[in-house]
């Protein structure tokens, strides 16, 4: 499958992208906040914390859907203790009417309890008696901070039959996501994307929060179209603010190819949603 440069579609597949966009959000203390900026009935994904647990997650998805969003939360393998844990968790999304979760391995050095991977979590999850419609799981186009490529591909091909599609991590080179998608697509992936991209924010917080996800070529995109002293333009010009548009015009073109399976945009919010949500309305018109 050859990479294809293109133009033609791009604002049709820029719009498609933005009004069907996933938010996701942190279950901090201003998550009650930022839920009030986001459209009525928006589906939000909500991450496992490594400062409040799991729990958290689940209190915050109930909360949400109480409010009329759909809610697809973060099922971090290394957050849960046992099965008799993942039981619990697994009810109580039944009961508030949650058919959407994403399952990462999750951000913690050593497990909580009996899952050490994302896999033994879905497997496990999988010979119990409760179902969900969609089951995501992680894709990483930049690769692993702790994970050769063969590791990581060979951890997709164990997940993949337990998943209905894929999260991609922070990237900001279309390229690279739609090189990586060519990648999975050869190795027989049909899963579709969703493509995780930044929301708008300063510059110096979102390269901060990229370093410590372990984004590092993604860093480097920032500065690489004229240079650093391009970089610094466009930080100046921008009033130090980072706005996705580059990124989303990019993958517009993709949008409508089956080849691609482009499911939509997943918009790491990071908690602004104020900024996020003014720039996409302004898009959309």
């Amino acid at each position: 499958m050859a990479l294809k440069s293109r133009v033609s579609g791009t604002q049709e597949g820029v719009e498609t992208l933005l009004a069907n966009a996933r938010f996701e959000l942190m279950p901090f203390e201003s998550f009650d906040e930022e839920i009030q900026h986001l459209p009525s009935g928006a589906t939000i994904a909500i991450t496992t914390s490594p400062q409040l647990g799991i729990d958290r997650t689940i209190e915050k998805t109930e909360l949400a859907v109480e409010k009329g969003f759909e809610v697809v939360p973060h099922i971090a393998a290394r957050y849960v203790e046992d099965r008799d844990h993942l039981a619990d968790i697994a009810q109580r999304l039944v009961d508030a009417g949650v058919t959407d979760i994403f399952v990462p391995g999750g951000d913690r050095e050593e497990p909580a309890g009996d899952f050490e991977s994302a896999y033994d979590l879905l497997s496990t999850l999988d010979g119990m008696d409760y179902e969900f419609d969609e089951v995501g799981i992680t894709g990483y186009p930049e690769g692993h901070d702790f994970l050769d490529d063969e590791t990581l591909a060979e951890a997709m091909q164990k997940k993949e039959p337990y998943a209905t599609y894929i999260v991609t991590q922070l990237c900001y080179d279309p390229d690279t996501v739609l090189a990586w998608i060519e990648d999975i697509r050869d190795r027989g992936v049909e899963l579709p994307v969703e493509i995780g991209i930044p929301g708008v924010m300063k510059y110096q917080r979102l390269m901060q929060i990229s370093q410590k996800v372990g984004v590092g070529d993604s860093i480097k995109f920032l500065k690489k179209t004229t240079g650093i002293l391009g970089f610094v333009k466009q930080l100046v010009g921008s009033r130090g603010t980072y706005e996705p548009d580059a990124l989303v015009d990019g993958l517009g073109p993709y949008v409508d190819d089956d080849a691609y399976g482009i499911r939509g945009i997943h918009i790491y919010t990071f908690n602004q949603t104020p900024d996020t949500e003014d720039w996409r309305h302004g898009r959309l018109s």
